[in-house]
């Protein structure tokens, strides 16, 4: 028992849940707008994800990722590099259009994490902004590489789906900023020290109602689709009602950031039987 809780708090820590979500919220992208996705784009979200999301965690400060004390942490940027390198041999198998994309992305994950500049913070000390970020990367991931890859035209499904994408990775990030109250410093300003707990849940839950009811203005809409975005819009509720200031360890590194693959999981199953 204790080896398997081992295993998968490293599961957590290594951020290999929060790549599955990405994989599933492209692969969903994929299934909504007709598309044909390369296994390379997959495997380079999958394994770039877990590079990106470790550095975010564990590199804030490069010396304290680089002079790593701790034998896990060392096993996570021996990991991390791993999955680097990786993803950066995927990469040559990208199209133009993609890694010039993926170069902007890589940049505001730069100013998000980096004081690149002297005298800068860097944008996650933005409190309040810092969660516009991260879901603009989410969204130009799991919606805008899929579509590029494919060649496809950004039509106007691809428009509302980058909103949609946008609106549920900010819905997403609630939890973790309540739950970041006890550690944030007064000064980051952040939704939940601002406008207080119940307020941010309110701004989570309106967020589901554009998440479900942008469905119905695209040209090209499934029966698949609707009932699935239907059923995430119940769970995203949900979960706006059940989010505490003190969550479980495993509240929102677990269960909020498997909505995505849960997700996943329900298109794949729906699409069998519809």
């Amino acid at each position: 028992m204790k080896k398997l809780k081992h295993f998968f708090d490293f599961y957590i820590d290594a951020s290999i849940h929060v790549a599955l979500a990405v994989y599933s919220l492209l692969w969903v992208s994929a299934n909504f707008l007709n598309i044909t996705v390369d296994y390379y784009l997959f495997g380079f979200a999958f394994f770039g994800t877990i590079a990106c999301y470790n550095f975010m965690k564990y590199g804030v400060e490069a010396e304290k990722y680089i002079l790593v004390a701790s034998r896990y942490h060392k096993t996570i940027q021996f990991f991390s590099l791993l999955c680097l390198g990786v993803a950066l041999y995927l990469a040559f198998f990208l199209h133009y259009d993609v890694l010039l994309v993926l170069g902007v992305l890589s940049l505001l994950i730069g100013l998000y994490a980096l004081p690149v500049l002297p005298g800068i913070k860097n944008l996650r000390s933005f409190g309040g902004l810092k969660i516009f970020p991260v879901a603009l990367v989410w969204a130009g991931t799991t919606v805008l590489l899929p579509v590029l890859e494919a060649k496809m035209n950004i039509s106007w499904d691809v428009v509302i789906e980058l909103i949609q994408r946008f609106i549920l990775v900010l819905i997403l990030v609630v939890p973790f900023e309540i739950r970041d109250l006890k550690f944030d410093a007064p000064e980051m300003n952040t939704l939940p020290q601002r406008y207080g707990v119940a307020r941010t849940k309110i701004f989570g839950a309106f967020g589901t109602l554009p998440f479900f009811f942008l469905t119905l203005l695209k040209d090209d809409l499934s029966q698949l689709e609707i009932i699935s975005r239907g059923v995430m819009f119940l769970v995203l509720g949900s979960m706006m009602f059940i989010t505490q200031r003190n969550q479980s360890k495993y509240f929102a590194s677990f269960w909020v950031e498997g909505i995505p693959i849960f997700w996943g999981i329900l298109v794949w199953g729906l699409s069998k039987v519809l």
